[in-house]
């Protein structure tokens, strides 16, 4: 009866490899068909090391149409100060020139609210493109939002 259970143990546990593989298959084509990779764009989000201020939101469009605006957590925040990055809009757009507007909201340390905007040209061929977008905040010698392929 003790074999038994090991063996059902051991069958539940390859029976749970083979689903959470499948579900990775399925997320893999699922992406695939919803962005192909001809028209596939992707914008991360980073903050420049060493950067005090705190990130609050992050508005994207591209081609004057807005992508996606996303609030930040503190843990989201914490994490990207850290040296993380997001994924924050995966989408279609045909091959070809575009713009991409990024505006960024925080505050300062000093507790002053701080806002900054740019528009950034980006061309998009028949591979899927990745973009990098780099946050800083004022005064730190570099530009306080720089774009960049990934």
């Amino acid at each position: 009866s003790r074999d038994d259970m090991r063996s059902l143990d051991g069958q539940v546990q390859e029976i749970k490899s083979d689903v959470l593989s499948i579900a990775s298959d399925l997320s893999n084509l699922e992406e695939r068909l919803l962005y192909p990779s001809n028209t596939q764009v992707a914008l991360f989000v980073a903050v420049d090391d060493d950067e005090d201020f705190r990130l609050d939101a992050v508005k994207i469009e591209i081609n004057g149409e807005l992508a996606t605006h996303h609030i930040y957590s503190f843990k989201e925040l914490e994490a990207l100060q850290k040296g993380g990055v997001q994924r924050l809009y995966t989408g279609n757009i045909p091959t070809g020139d575009h713009r991409i507007g990024v505006t960024v909201a925080g505050k300062l340390k000093n507790g002053k609210d701080y806002s900054e905007s740019g528009e950034f040209s980006f061309s998009k061929g028949v591979k899927p493109k990745a973009i990098g977008i780099t946050l800083a905040g004022p005064g730190f010698g570099s530009d306080p939002i720089s774009v960049g392929d990934w």
